[in-house]
């Protein structure tokens, strides 16, 4: 029955496919459309349906991309080309929700929001096609879904500092979040068919060192968005010199640029923070 379901909606597509000479880019194109226009939509309904919008929409974000990319999506693609777009979106539209009330302010997100998911989607397809054969492009892939990831970490992070939970649960959510934007990063990196064993094992090192410093620094006097950077920051060097491992090229040169980044934000933090309040 179910081999029957996925043959019928196969064939659909095939005819689909025949009946609308879209290029890849043309349909990048309207699915990045329709979901900015869904984000813009969600600052309309009222305040209670706002959280049940960002679920409609990430799940949206989901099913479009997946149609989008359905030519070479297969196995462990279904995970990892499609839980950085469908994360973006969600923390995008979350982050949407601090902002002023005002248009003159979500305008220009709405406009990046529009800009960050077709370079995404044109990311995700050069590594579909990737995962199959050598392409020129996939280096430059790799460093726009860095920086998108990057991106959506921080915002993710963001949303959670700035609800001011307890420490417990302040970790468990960076963690959560942590674990599956890292697990396709680092997943990018070889593009084997399945996870390896050394991908799964440095995403959750990696989710386990994050989740402690987000709880570490929740009980310290310092401001959400600096405690936001920093989480990023340090998201930032330990997934970058994961990838330099996996690929080889981890020398103590580059160990120690990651690390003068995060010492640099380090300092900051605790520059800015606000001890005189905490004594």
């Amino acid at each position: 029955m179910k081999i029957a379901i996925i043959s019928k909606v196969t064939k659909w597509f095939k005819r689909w496919d025949r009946a609308n000479a879209f290029t890849k880019r043309q349909q990048f194109v309207v699915i990045t459309g329709i979901l900015t226009a869904v984000l813009m939509f969600t600052q309309l309904v009222p305040l209670d349906w706002r959280y049940p919008m960002v679920a409609v929409l990430s799940l949206l974000a989901y099913l479009l991309c997946a149609f989008g990319l359905r030519e070479d999506l297969r196995g462990t693609e279904w995970v990892t080309l499609l839980t950085l777009p469908t994360l973006f979106t969600m923390a995008v539209a979350v982050f949407y929700f601090l902002l002023p009330t005002r248009w003159l302010t979500r305008l220009p997100v709405a406009v990046l929001y529009a800009v960050g998911m077709y370079a995404l989607l044109l990311t995700e397809n050069i590594y579909n096609v990737a995962a199959a054969r050598t392409i020129a492009l996939l280096r430059a892939a790799h460093s726009v879904g860095f920086l998108l990831t990057l991106i959506t970490y921080y915002l993710l992070a963001q949303t959670i500092v700035a609800y001011r939970l307890n420490a417990v649960f302040n970790g468990i959510l960076i963690g959560v979040m942590t674990y599956p934007l890292t697990l396709q990063i680092l997943w990018a990196m070889d593009l084997e068919p399945m996870i390896g064993k050394r991908v799964r094992d440095l995403a959750a090192v990696i989710t386990v060192v994050l989740c402690e410093i987000a709880w570490i620094f929740s009980f310290w006097p310092v401001r959400t968005t600096l405690f936001a950077l920093f989480l990023a920051t340090c998201f930032y060097g330990l997934v970058g010199m994961a990838q330099q491992y996996l690929s080889d090229r981890l020398y103590k040169r580059t160990v120690w640029e990651f690390f003068a980044v995060v010492a640099i934000v380090f300092m900051i933090l605790m520059l800015t923070a606000d001890w005189y309040t905490a004594i």
